[in-house]
């Protein structure tokens, strides 16, 4: 983790919006930055003396972007700008969410290329470092132009005006909280309304929080896998390199490279290997988990790809060139990462849909190989994990629903000067929901897995799944008489989330493959959790 991030020598990288936004981490401005803001201010200013009009100086926006604006009705305009379009409603959207939209206009600020003065780009890093969150609600943006009203929310925290949480949480009026912290509230000038809110910086955020979360996720669907299909006395010979080969996609071949390192020593996997072995081939949920899990492997990687592009942007209207030209756009359409965070949301779905098909295997007695039905301790009397299955179930059929898209959607707007729109918002927020829903699939197969492999002593797990099992064992009890199922579901889903199984996973993989006589079964997985 950094000691701090600078803005204005390079674009942000992921680990920085994370860093800042999940983690507090401080910021500071680059000095060469603050000039490049000033000087491009300059430009501004002589505009805004121009009587010839120019949008977002001395015009209205949108539809009024015809209607000229007399100089000292220009701070009124700005002013109005932002209240009239800090119009969300709803719930409050989380704390990480808000410090990540904060943290990536700011960048853009920090460009140049929007016409600010240096104290705008002040007052939001100290807003950051002060621990101030503006009050942000769930609805109100179209993506398009931007991120407007989840924007506009942040900018009024800014004038001094609405609602904000202090460092500690608390809901205070903005105005206090700003005096508190002793930041002076900014009175926006000449185009800085603008440059505040015409942003795909809330869309961008998440999709970035997403990122870093399924990075995890993802290794962890691979440990949960290598525990079902080890429990279940499936194979590992399907997952070998030379049959990977064969079909040359990339996160195919890392997810079975994880599992081969996952299930490596297995003395399960090792008794029913060879000859006496009659099946022939394993279910689809367990033979195909590679398949699946490495094609959402890379759907996140061509993700990451539009997420470093969108990193190193200056998205703005209008925008103020390098060659010194204030130029219409339409770089603020959210469409690029609006249509990735349908993709992600499409393959969390999926990936939970097959683990929650290994679960379901796990507890039924035709298809578990000789495990307890429902893995109950006195069957019949106790129900064992039959309603963590159904929970499981339940979550991925929403996980299916809010696969559908947002981004196919559009709502005209701005009496039909805005009349498509990328709904980029509304994807992300789905997008959320869907990764919490993932973590808790992921750590009800881990937890039936793990009930599983106790019930196959005396034989061991292998090294990597049995350092799993003991970890979950940590927090929940093993095989038994029937108990109060949710709080387990609940600490296993912590430890899912937190990144603690899938930690456990790689590192004692690695130990093994440190072992004598080994062969590689290095895991490709990195966690950053």
């Amino acid at each position: 983790m950094n000691d701090s991030v600078i803005l204005g020598t390079r674009p942000l990288t992921p680990r920085d919006v994370v860093d800042v936004a999940r983690h507090g981490i401080r910021i500071e401005i680059d000095a060469d930055a603050l000039a490049r803001v000033a000087d491009t201010r300059a430009l501004i200013d002589a505009l805004a003396d121009d009587p010839q009009p120019h949008y977002g100086i001395s015009t209205g926006f949108g539809a009024l972007a015809t209607t000229f604006i007399a100089e000292e009705r220009r701070a009124q305009l700005q002013a109005s700008l932002i209240r009239s379009h800090a119009a969300g409603t709803g719930a409050e959207v989380e704390r990480e969410v808000v410090r990540a939209l904060m943290l990536l206009r700011l960048q853009t600020l920090t460009t140049g290329r929007t016409g600010v003065r240096p104290v705008v780009v002040e007052t939001y890093a100290a807003l950051l470092n002060a621990g101030i969150t503006p009050i942000v609600r769930e609805y109100g943006s179209l993506g398009c132009s931007g991120d407007l009203a989840p924007l506009s929310h942040v900018a009024l925290a800014v004038m001094g005006e609405g609602e904000v949480r202090d460092a500690s949480g608390d809901l205070r009026p903005a105005a206090e909280a700003l005096a508190a912290a002793g930041i002076a509230p900014v009175s926006l000038r000449e185009k800085e309304g603008l440059a505040l809110i015409n942003g795909t910086d809330g869309m961008l955020g998440m999709l970035l929080l997403a990122l870093h979360d399924l990075e995890t996720l993802l290794v962890t669907a691979d440990v949960a896998a290598a525990i079902s299909i080890e429990s279940q006395l499936g194979t590992d010979a399907v997952f070998a390199a030379d049959l990977m080969a064969l079909r040359p996609q990339l996160g195919q071949a890392d997810s079975a490279a994880n599992l081969r390192a996952f299930l490596a020593g297995s003395p399960i996997v090792a008794s029913h290997r060879g000859p006496a072995c009659t099946r022939v081939q394993d279910a689809y949920s367990l033979r195909c988990a590679p398949q699946v899990h490495g094609a959402a492997r890379d759907t996140v990687a061509h993700a990451a790809v539009v997420a470093e592009r969108e990193l190193a942007s200056a998205v703005d209207n209008p925008v103020v060139t390098v060659d010194g030209r204030v130029e219409s756009n339409g770089n603020f359409h959210g469409a690029p990462v609006a249509y990735v965070l349908d993709f992600l949301a499409i393959a969390v779905a999926d990936v939970a849909s097959m683990s929650e098909r290994r679960t379901d295997r796990a507890l039924d007695v035709a298809r578990s190989n000789g495990l307890p039905p429902f893995l109950a301790d006195e069957v019949g009397v106790d129900s064992g994990l039959m309603i963590a299955q159904y929970a499981a179930a339940g979550i991925v059929s929403e996980l299916k629903r809010l696969a559908a898209p947002a981004s196919v959607d559009s709502i005209p707007s701005s009496a039909m000067q805005e009349d498509h729109v990328s709904m980029g918002w509304a994807g992300a927020r789905k997008l959320r929901r869907a990764i919490d829903g993932f973590a808790r699939v992921l750590a009800i197969e881990v937890m039936t897995g793990c009930r599983a492999l106790d019930l196959r002593a005396p034989l061991a797990p292998a090294r990597a799944t049995g350092a799993v099992r003991d970890l979950v064992r940590t927090r929940v009890v093993g095989p038994g008489p029937d108990r109060f199922v949710s709080p387990d579901i609940e600490a296993v889903t912590d430890l899912v989330a937190s990144g603690a199984v899938a930690r456990v996973a790689v590192s004692h993989a690695a130990a093994a493959d440190a072992a004598p006589g080994r062969t590689s079964v290095t895991p490709t997985a990195t966690v950053s959790i």
